[in-house]
């Protein structure tokens, strides 16, 4: 279960898309316009971090809505910046390093 829910946070397109809505809720294509993505493959991960538990959506006549599932998401991602601020150099090193 926690390799599942860790692989939502594993892309960095689903990274950006998690970084949009943290703050506030955004329509898919308020995302695609500020991620610079194409709607279909943030479609594609919108549905994987739903899937995982870490978003949600809410419709409004035809829009839906997608913000993080609750303040433990948006805490566990500024952990992660807390936790990179210390490691970063390590990370810029590491020959296994994915951008």
């Amino acid at each position: 279960m926690k390799v599942k829910l860790i692989h939502g946070f594993s892309n960095k397109t689903r990274i950006q898309i998690l970084e949009s809505i943290k703050d506030q809720e955004k329509t898919v294509s308020q995302i695609v316009e500020e991620i610079n993505g194409n709607q279909s493959n943030i479609s594609q991960h919108l549905a994987c971090l739903k899937g995982c538990g870490i978003i949600v959506g809410r419709n409004e006549g035809k829009y839906c809505y997608y913000s993080l599932r609750n303040q433990h998401i948006r805490d566990l991602l500024t952990m992660f910046d807390v936790v990179l601020e210390d490691v970063q150099n390590d990370v810029a090193c590491c020959e296994r390093h994915i951008d």
